[in-house]
């Protein structure tokens, strides 16, 4: 499984990449069958930051959370805290369905 932590408009530092990937990694807890996970950093023009993270998993269309804020680090804990209820979500449709 792979994490990959790109920006748009902003220069990543050290610690907004180490965070990011530390905040995605606790989302494999909630789903076994991701491949890969993506999280995308913008600046707004008008100085808010856009957190995007896109999770890829086995035999389903990817999940994409979208969140924006004035601090970073917060639009990526919201964000992370959306894409693990979106596995969580799914995780218990396909255990519904057996």
């Amino acid at each position: 499984m792979r994490i990959n932590v790109t920006g748009k408009h902003v220069d990543l530092t050290p610690a907004m990449v180490q965070f990011a990937e530390s905040k995605c990694e606790k989302i494999t807890k909630f789903f076994d069958g991701i491949q890969q996970i993506s999280c995308v950093l913008d600046k707004a023009p008008h100085g808010e930051f856009l957190v995007e993270i896109i999770v890829d998993v086995v035999h389903h269309e990817d999940f994409i959370t979208k969140v924006q804020g004035p601090d970073v680090y917060a639009a990526i804990d919201d964000a992370v805290d959306k894409a693990s209820r979106q596995l969580r979500d799914f995780k218990e449709k396909l255990r519904d369905r057996r």
